[in-house]
């Protein structure tokens, strides 16, 4: 198997409120859009995003009502201290805020309007052991 992209379809209530979020906040760009969806995209290694209106047709039937829920959507950066910082101060809705967890993971979240998770995180560099230590 050779992939040579990756895409995270999200089945949300309002699709332009997610379409808006991802762009202003996330730097998404919009690929292709019709009625009831959107297909995003960034200019680097981020995973695509294609967000569907729900009840859309297009899914089987079984999957039409669900909503993205419980599910987070992980982006790994540099400079998170940055990030959070610019995310706050351009008012997005910051749900979890920045923090260190024991392992080195360094992470913060936000929520779209529909209630999808975005998480950042940054693995904190352990600091090389001295000579003779």
């Amino acid at each position: 198997m050779n992939v040579t992209a990756s895409t995270v379809s999200l089945t949300v209530a309002d699709v332009a409120a997610s379409r808006e979020f991802f762009h202003t906040h996330l730097g998404y760009q919009v690929a292709m859009a019709a009625d009831g969806f959107a297909s995003l995209t960034r200019g680097d290694a981020a995973a695509d995003i294609v967000l569907l209106q729900c009840g859309s047709e297009v899914l089987p039937p079984e999957q039409r009502d669900q909503q993205a829920t419980g599910l987070i959507f992980a982006l790994t950066v540099t400079g998170i201290e940055a990030e959070e910082r610019r995310l706050r101060e351009a008012g997005a809705p910051i749900t979890m805020p920045l923090r260190e967890e024991p392992w080195g993971e360094r992470l913060f979240q936000l929520t779209d309007p529909n209630g999808v998770v975005v998480q950042f995180v940054e693995w904190a560099t352990q600091e090389e052991p001295t000579k003779g230590d």
